[in-house]
C-alpha cells in the first residue's frame, strides 16, 4: 500500500463537467471544419483549473458505459426515463438505449476523449454501471489520498467522509469559479442532516424527498426538511420505518400514512440511489497525474484540427507542458 499523501485523488464526473462546458460557451466556438468545440474547450479549460487549483496526485474522468443502468430500471421503471429520447434514439448492440444528448454535443465527446488520452490522463468505465459508481467504486477503494469528487451533480453528496480517508465533493452546479467544497460537515448544516454519518444521511434524505430530474417520485407531502428531520431522528431509513410500524409518537400519523402508501417505492428507492462501491472498474491508463504531456505532438494535432486554441494551451500548461 502506498504512503499516505495530503494531495488529492481528483473524481470527475466528466458527462457532469462536460454537459455545463457546453451550455455555458456558446456553439459558435468551431473547428475549422465547422464542428462546435464548445465543450471541448470549456472542459479542457476545466480540467486546466482543477490541476492548478487543486493540484491533485492522481486524477481520473469518470466516465458512462450505461447512464441507466438495468438493475436500476428493473427496481424502478421510472428512474431517467424521461431523458430517454423518444425520437431517433440509438440502441446500442447490447439493447441500451442512447441519452438525449444535443446533436452538436455528441460529437464532441470522443474529441475530448481523444485530449485526455494525449495528455496522458486516465479515464475510467464500468460496463452497465454508470460514472456515478465508478466515482463510488473509486472513492470506497481509496486508502491513500484524500478524495475529491468533482461534479454538477448533488447525487453524490452521498460519498462524504472523513475516514479511512477523507472525501469530499466539489460541486460545480455554478461553474468552477463559485465551486462549492463540500465535507461532511457542510452537507450537515446545509441539509440538516448528522455529520456523524453525514453521506448515509443524505442518501436516505434524497429517498424520501425524491428527485424529479433523476424520475424519483420521492414520498408524497414530504420534503426535504421533513426528510432530514426523520432521518436524523431515527438515524437511518430503516429506524425511520420501524419507528413508522411500531405507531411511534416522533412520527406524526399522516407521516405513518405518506410512508406506508410508499411502501414499494421505499422497497426499492435505497438500491437505486445508492452508488455501487464495487462496480468493475477499468482504466485507460495509470491515474497519476503526469509531469507533463504523454503525447505533445498529439495534443498539437488535435488542437489545430478543432481549434481549441488557449484552452489547449492552458490545459498544457497545468501540466507542466
Amino acid at each position: 500500500m502506498s504512503a499516505p499523501s495530503d494531495r488529492p485523488l481528483a473524481l470527475l464526473d466528466a458527462a457532469s463537467l462536460y454537459f455545463r462546458s457546453f451550455f455555458a460557451l456558446p456553439e459558435s466556438l468551431r473547428a475549422p471544419d465547422g464542428t462546435p468545440v464548445n465543450a471541448v474547450r470549456g472542459f479542457a479549460d476545466t480540467v486546466a483549473r482543477i490541476l492548478t487549483d487543486r493540484k491533485p496526485e492522481r486524477l481520473v474522468a469518470c466516465l458512462d458505459a450505461d447512464w441507466r443502468p438495468q438493475f436500476r430500471v428493473d427496481l424502478l421503471p421510472s428512474y431517467k426515463a424521461h431523458r430517454v429520447a423518444e425520437e431517433g434514439a440509438e440502441e446500442a448492440a447490447d439493447g441500451t438505449i442512447a441519452e438525449e444528448v444535443p446533436d452538436t454535443l455528441s460529437p464532441q465527446v470522443p474529441i475530448i476523449l481523444d485530449l485526455l488520452e494525449a495528455c496522458g490522463l486516465a479515464t475510467a468505465e464500468a460496463a452497465g454501471y454508470e460514472a456515478d459508481d465508478v466515482i463510488g467504486t473509486l472513492t470506497a477503494r481509496e486508502r491513500t489520498n484524500p478524495v475529491e469528487v468533482i461534479t454538477g451533480d448533488r447525487d453524490l453528496f452521498q460519498l462524504v467522509r472523513t475516514e479511512p480517508t477523507p472525501a469530499s465533493v466539489i460541486y460545480v452546479g455554478k461553474g468552477w469559479a463559485k465551486a462549492d467544497v463540500l465535507t461532511p460537515a457542510d452537507i450537515a448544516r446545509r441539509y440538516g442532516v448528522p455529520e456523524t454519518d453525514a453521506g448515509a444521511a443524505y442518501a436516505a434524505m434524497a429517498v424520501l424527498r425524491g428527485d424529479p430530474s433523476d424520475g424519483l417520485p420521492g414520498v408524497t407531502g414530504i420534503g426535504e426538511k421533513t426528510a432530514a428531520k426523520l432521518i436524523t431522528r431515527f438515524g437511518s431509513l430503516p429506524g425511520l420505518l420501524d419507528a413508522a410500524r411500531d405507531e411511534h409518537p416522533d412520527v406524526p400519523k399522516r407521516v405513518r400514512t405518506q410512508l406506508a402508501a410508499a411502501a414499494d417505492y421505499l422497497a426499492v428507492a435505497p438500491t437505486v440511489v445508492a452508488v455501487v462501491p464495487d462496480a468493475p472498474v477499468t482504466f485507460s491508463r495509470d491515474d497519476r497525474v503526469p509531469d507533463g504531456p504523454a503525447a505533445p505532438e498529439r495534443v498539437a494535432e488535435l488542437a489545430e484540427r478543432w481549434n481549441l486554441g488557449g484552452s489547449a494551451d492552458r490545459l498544457l500548461a497545468a501540466l507542466g507542458g
